[in-house]
């Protein structure tokens, strides 16, 4: 996965954003970070992963990957918006943080990355930012998205995004 292309495209559309709404002034980040949580409980939901009352199974394959991708992109804003090398995190994640301890159910994955994303939030470090994408891309990892087809998913997603700004979304 080229991150470091994906984050220039993710900074295009958050430019884009930030000027057609004229949020010049504004401090994003809490938005942001209550956005990744939505999209992430968006995935739960369509996983149906916790849903032990009831017989109905997960959402189709391509369901779950767009609601990951959507994800995606608030990590993305997230690091350029701290200026983090994004080059290098995949390559902390494939390396350091990779979990290596016993699978976790789909349940506990989703709390762990929600975990993840608090503490990023609450200390503002490069390490919990890369703690909690780690664990975000174990999430996606778990689902059996390759990261091939992530970074397809997240340019089709980009994509449908800036049509949705030119339509005033």
């Amino acid at each position: 996965m080229n991150l470091k292309r994906l984050c220039q495209m993710q900074r295009v559309l958050d430019d884009r954003i930030v000027n057609e709404h004229k949020l010049e002034d504004l401090d994003l980040e809490e938005n942001i970070i209550l956005a990744l949580l939505v999209e992430i409980s968006e995935l739960a939901n369509e996983t149906r992963c916790f849903k032990h009352w009831s017989t109905k199974g997960p959402s189709e394959n391509h369901v779950l990957l767009e609601e990951y991708v959507d994800s995606l992109h608030f990590f993305l804003s997230i690091a350029n918006h701290n200026e983090y090398e994004v080059d290098r995190l995949l390559e902390l994640y494939t390396n350091d943080f990779k979990q290596q301890e016993e699978e976790k159910s789909l349940v506990s994955a989703f709390i762990h990355v929600t975990e993840k994303i608090i503490t990023m939030k609450s200390t503002k470090a490069v390490f919990h930012y890369v703690e909690a994408f780690s664990a975000y891309l174990d999430l996606g990892r778990m689902l059996g998205f390759s990261t091939e087809e992530i970074e397809q998913a997240y340019v089709r997603k980009n994509e449908i995004n800036h049509q949705r700004q030119d339509n005033g979304y």
